[in-house]
């Protein structure tokens, strides 16, 4: 079988892509944090920073603030008044209301590449339409803040997921600016396959636009007859990370459905098979054909069986972590941990874990270098923000 990282087989399907697993003693600040890998990898110090409800997103902004969403609707920006002392909390207005259910809720948040010259912060959410449907939404409105509050005015439309189905699974929702300055934008298959094989939809797709919404003329599928302009790629399954290279290439770590998880490179037109290949089964037990099977498709760098159930992807640009630097990192559910990556070209290999004792869903690169991990909600819906700094 061809696949880049093989580590079992499981018997019996898991729980969708969030699945629930034992949870491990969590960390606290204070704790020194080692790697699963090489003898010469950092180790981290952990300091506990605040609690959410929820926790989905995080972005920071130029000047050092930090953006969290949390899923029932709230976006709240944190900034630090003095060195050392714990954030100022502010809760932002303006965020429309949300489908909250199963995985949808309010998604990803993320400044526009020139926010320090526009203000524009983007963010992702699930919206409900007509009947017992709904389906993922991307806008932008201007950030402005006060000594209390923050508030999002002038929102403007970018995207739509479509069509809009039933269900509360898969919307993916990750949005990302790359290196042009287009909007990448991750759309799950929203837990009905076969659309994902399909161009007239955006179901199980990686949609590229102009910051403003508009289609780039470029688009791999542009006039093309039936076929949805604003896809880059597609037979995707369920995004949940997406990222770009130091050498520009655009990564997508998405879940498998029982085992299977994926990190594609992922390139112009391509069809990624889901769900005529993967790695994984079906959680009745029902095999897939293996990607190995079919040479039509685009396999993964990577796929993990037992699956990672990855939260999010980030490439490591610092300088605090030496070794980390141009290396990807996953936020692991399942895993409960960091999951770090080396990308060369379209090729991939995991080289590390840091265990975390938590479902971890977001990891993002701080000013300082330093790591900052949001957490997963626990049985009581909070969600802890951790930095990891030097050890």
């Amino acid at each position: 079988m061809r696949r880049s990282l093989l580590i079992a087989m499981i018997p019996l399907a898991m729980a969708a892509a969030g699945c629930s697993s034992p949870t491990a003693t969590a960390v606290e600040t204070g704790a020194l944090v080692s790697s699963e890998g090489a003898a010469g990898d950092p180790a981290f110090r952990v300091s506990v920073v605040a609690d959410f409800d929820q926790p989905w997103a995080m972005a920071f902004l130029p000047d050092g603030r930090l953006l969290v969403t949390e899923k029932p609707g709230a976006m709240k920006v944190l900034r630090w008044d003095d060195a050392g002392a714990a954030p100022v909390t502010l809760p932002v207005t303006g965020v429309p209301e949300v489908d909250l259910g199963g995985q949808g809720g309010l998604g990803d948040v993320m400044p526009h590449s020139d926010f320090a010259d526009n203000g524009w912060v983007y963010f992702s959410y699930a919206e409900a339409g007509q009947g017992d449907t709904r389906g993922a939404v991307v806008q932008r409105g201007k950030l402005d803040c006060g000594a209390e509050a923050c508030s999002l005015t002038d929102i403007e439309d970018i995207w739509r997921q479509s069509p809009k189905v039933s269900g509360r699974g898969h919307y993916s929702h990750r949005i990302v600016f790359g290196p042009q300055g287009y909007l990448w934008i991750a759309s799950g298959d929203r837990q009905k396959m076969d659309p994902a094989q399909e161009l007239g939809n955006t179901l199980g797709t990686v949609v590229r636009l102009n910051d403003d919404g508009s289609v780039p003329a470029d688009n791999p599928f542009v006039g093309q007859d039936g076929a949805n302009p604003e896809i880059w790629s597609y037979g995707h399954r369920n995004i949940l990370g997406m990222a770009f290279g130091p050498d520009g290439v655009l990564w997508d770590l998405e879940h498998g459905p029982a085992g299977g998880d994926e990190l594609n490179a992922v390139v112009r037109g391509q069809n990624y098979g889901w769900p005529v290949v993967s790695d994984g089964s079906h959680y009745d037990g029902t095999p897939i054909p293996d990607h190995d099977s079919r040479d039509d498709f685009a396999a993964p760098a990577i796929s993990w069986t037992p699956m990672i159930a990855p939260g999010n992807l980030v490439f490591y640009g610092g300088d605090l972590f030496p070794r980390w630097a141009g290396h990807a990192i996953a936020s692991g559910l399942k895993s409960q941990g960091l999951v770090f990556i080396e990308a060369n070209g379209t090729a991939a290999t995991e080289v590390a874990r840091y265990p975390l004792g938590a479902r971890i869903r977001c990891v993002v690169e701080g000013p300082d270098g330093a790591l900052w991990v949001l957490e997963d909600e626990r049985g009581d819906s909070q969600g802890r923000l951790l930095r990891l700094g030097a050890g």
